[in-house]
């Protein structure tokens, strides 16, 4: 990414995903950068950040998108991404 936002290093969760935007009338691919991360002192909330390869996209200006969770809500997301996994995992294996 040639105007990156997110810093990316050996501790980044995902640092190669591909991803979509969508918007009022376009919908632009790209490979991303996901990060789930704390505050290092006095960790009070979950950030998880995408941000899309600007140099694939025509229409979305270089940015990063950040959502601040709670434990409680960070723990249902975790939860809802292992119940799909399964799905995925056991739709494959028929």
């Amino acid at each position: 990414m040639a105007d990156r936002i997110m810093k990316v290093n050996a501790f980044t969760t995902l640092d190669l995903v591909d991803a979509e935007a969508e918007g009022h009338g376009f919908t632009e691919e790209a490979f991303a950068t996901l990060n789930v991360t704390s505050p290092r002192k006095n960790p009070d909330h979950v950030s998880l950040q995408l941000e899309l390869d600007n140099t694939s996209l025509e229409t979305l200006p270089a940015h990063a998108d950040t959502v601040r969770l709670t434990p409680e809500e960070a723990r249902k997301i975790a939860s809802a991404l292992e119940t799909e996994a399964e799905k995925v995992e056991a739709a494959a294996e028929d």
